[in-house]
């Protein structure tokens, strides 16, 4: 009987991945390892229609890749963008052990980003590119439209990151309202301490946010996820296997280093490309009331904040089509304003 479930689960995967692999008739659908700076970087291509502007979306973490599931959500934006969903070095499909000795820097991963960058521009014949970054994505993106603004038509931000360390002391303070009159929330809020970003930091800010309500998938899904990752076009079961079996210290200690403080944004608010942000009323992992004093400073040709009710931090996968159909909305602003 077990023999028998694994061959039916085999054959219905088999099945899923056969119609998510198939390639839209006038578009794209395909998957290829970059070289970039020495290392191969994964990426996969979907759109409907080529002659689309790209968007080259930009996972959080640092080191948090969604490539296992997130062409459930990012195929709800490709009738109106060709989306790119990339690995950044060393984690998903793009993890090597052997990148572990690597230290991570600011240059070498904006180096990452602008190479990446113009791959896709010379291999989808564009002049330039949106970025769409979530949580530490959007740290990244930032940094990039800042530096190169020359590569990139347009900017959105979710769940939008200012600077890591005002993030956590505001944290601190927002949890300590929250646990005002509970014993346990004031014991794990006297374990934030901001000069010790710790594991034990790191696990006390998130039995926090679970246990008031905003933690990132509180809301759960508005798609299937585990059928998403059953189904996924683009992975094996030995690319699960990878993954579960990666080592992402080097990202733990990339987040604590003075390195990783060298993308903070106040101060830098002089953008050349549109700037949009979809954020979340409930986000406090990247804390959303930071994003919007940002946002106000913000000198960019065209800016818009859009904030989404009752949604935390996983917006991209608690309400992915509320999130499309914004998407939606600023793809037909830059058409309108001809990017």
């Amino acid at each position: 009987m077990l023999v028998s479930v694994i061959v039916l689960f085999l054959i219905v995967r088999f099945i899923g991945q056969k119609i998510y692999d198939r390639s839209p008739k006038s578009g794209i659908n395909g998957e290829m390892y970059v070289d970039i700076n020495g290392t191969k970087q994964w990426i996969s291509i979907y759109g409907q229609d080529r002659d689309n502007p790209v968007l080259l979306y930009l996972h959080g973490g640092p080191g948090s890749s969604t490539s296992s599931y997130d062409y459930a959500f990012t195929r709800k934006w490709s009738d109106v963008y060709t989306v790119v969903t990339w690995d950044q070095r060393n984690c998903g499909k793009s993890y090597s052990s052997d990148q572990n000795a690597t230290t991570l820097t600011y240059d070498l991963m904006m180096s990452d980003g602008v190479e990446m960058t113009k791959f896709l521009l010379d291999y989808l014949d564009k002049e330039q590119i949106t970025l769409l970054g979530h949580s530490w994505g959007t740290y990244f993106g930032c940094n990039l439209v800042l530096a190169y603004p020359e590569y990139y038509e347009c900017y959105i931000g979710t769940g939008q990151l200012v600077d890591f360390y005002q993030n956590e002391i505001a944290f601190k303070e927002a949890a300590a309202g929250w646990a005002a009159n509970d014993e346990e929330g004031r014991r794990l809020v006297e374990q934030l301490s901001t000069n010790d970003f710790s594991t034990e930091y790191f696990e006390a800010r998130n039995a926090l946010m679970q246990r008031y309500g905003y933690g990132i998938l509180e809301d759960g899904t508005d798609y299937n996820l585990i059928a998403a990752q059953v189904f996924n076009p683009y992975y094996s079961i030995m690319d699960f296997w990878k993954l579960i079996h990666s080592d992402y210290s080097v990202y733990e200690e990339f987040l604590r280093s003075e390195e990783f403080g060298g993308f903070s944004l106040p101060g830098r608010t002089e953008y050349q490309v549109p700037y949009y942000n979809i954020n979340g009323d409930k986000d406090y992992q990247t804390n959303y009331l930071l994003a919007q004093e940002y946002f106000e400073q913000v000198n960019a040709p065209r800016k818009k904040m859009y904030i989404m009710q009752d949604t935390t931090h996983g917006l991209l996968e608690s309400k992915s089509e509320e999130f499309s159909e914004i998407l939606h909305q600023i793809a037909e602003e830059e058409h309108q304003n001809g990017s």
